[in-house]
C-alpha cells in the first residue's frame, strides 16, 4: 500500500536510521569497498568501485525501487538512480560485514530514499519512478510459474489417483513453500509507476 511522502517523513525512524537521511553508507560486496551517497546542496554525490560523481538533482531522470533478497538475507531492497545520460548507481538495504555477515540497514536507507524523493519533489522533478523489476523479467517469470504449477498439479492428481498420499503431502507442502516465497517476492516486484506524493511500501524496509 502506497504512502505519502509527508507521512513518511512522520514515521519514527528505526534503530539503525544514520542521522537525516541525507547520508548512505553500505559495503555491496565482500571484498570491494564501502560506497557512499550524500545530498548535498549540489545534488547526489556518490563515490563507488573507485569512481565518484555529483549528479545535480534535475539531471536525475529515473528512481527504481524493488524487492531483491538473497540467501543470506531475506528482507533486502535495492533503488537504481539514473541521470539524463543514463549513467546508473545502484544502492542496497544491506551491507556485508565478515564472510558469515550480510546486515541490514533499513533505517539509514528508508531515510536516505525518503530524503531523496522529498528534495526531488521539492524541485518540481520529472524523473520517472518505478516500482518492481523490468515488465519483460516479469512476464517470463510468470509464465514459469505457470509451468511449474501445471506441472505440480498433474503430479499431485497422479499421487492422489494412485493412492500415494505421502508424495502428495509434500507435494502440497513444497507448492505451499513455493508460493509463500516466490509469490511474496513477485507481489512485491509487480511493476508500476509510482509519484512522489505517494511512495511504494512493499519495496522499501
Amino acid at each position: 500500500m502506497p504512502l505519502r511522502l509527508d507521512e513518511m517523513l512522520k514515521v519514527t525512524p528505526k534503530p539503525d536510521a544514520e542521522g537525516d537521511g541525507t547520508q548512505y553508507i553500505f559495503k555491496p560486496t565482500l571484498v570491494g569497498g564501502a560506497r557512499q551517497f550524500s545530498l548535498t546542496d549540489r545534488g547526489l554525490e556518490w563515490q563507488a568501485s573507485g569512481k565518484s560523481g555529483v549528479w545535480p538533482l534535475d539531471k536525475i531522470a529515473a528512481i527504481r525501487l524493488s524487492y531483491r533478497p538473497v540467501s543470506m538475507q531475506s528482507k533486502r531492497f535495492r533503488a537504481d538512480i539514473e541521470d539524463s545520460r543514463g549513467e546508473r548507481v545502484t544502492l542496497y538495504s544491506t551491507t556485508w560485514h565478515t564472510v558469515a555477515l550480510m546486515a541490514r540497514q533499513d533505517g539509514g536507507y528508508r531515510a536516505f530514499i525518503v530524503e531523496l524523493h522529498r528534495r526531488l519533489n521539492a524541485i518540481g522533478s520529472t524523473a520517472y519512478l518505478i516500482a518492481g523489476i523490468n515488465p519483460t523479467i516479469y512476464i517470463a517469470a510468470l509464465c514459469v510459474m505457470a509451468l511449474l504449477a501445471t506441472a505440480m498439479a498433474g503430479l499431485l492428481v497422479r499421487a492422489v489417483w494412485t493412492g500415494e498420499f505421502g508424495g502428495a503431502i509434500f507435494l502440497i507442502g513444497f507448492a505451499a513453500l513455493f508460493a509463500w516465497q516466490i509469490g511474496g517476492f513477485m507481489k512485491r516486484n509487480r511493476p508500476r509507476t509510482y509519484t512522489f506524493d505517494e511512495l511504494p511500501m512493499d519495496v522499501l524496509p
